[in-house]
């Protein structure tokens, strides 16, 4: 329902038992207006609650780190050979 929606509730079911005193013949407004406000407190103890299970803390799982030893360079005459590469991007049209 959410908190407007039982403040809604609370607040016509307040109106309907406290402000109206008009009387349908078989139905009674001061308990149409506690019923109204029950629902709506029941309608926000229910939201509130689900939000206080949506906000509990997750737990992250426990990671392995592992070392990983760096790749050899290729050797040539016990001399390290290191590789060059130049990338060139195409021109941004104007």
């Amino acid at each position: 329902m959410g908190i407007g929606g039982s403040i809604f509730l609370i607040a016509l079911g307040a109106i309907f038992a406290f402000a109206v005193e008009a009387e349908i013949g078989w139905l009674n407004l001061s308990v149409v207006g506690w019923v109204l406000m029950l629902a709506g407190v029941a309608g926000l103890i229910v939201t509130l609650y689900f939000w206080n299970s949506r906000r509990r803390p997750v737990v992250a799982p426990v990671r392995e780190e592992r070392v990983v030893a760096e790749r050899p360079l290729p050797v040539q005459d016990n001399r390290v050979v290191q590789e060059y590469r130049e990338v060139r991007r195409p021109d941004p049209m104007v």
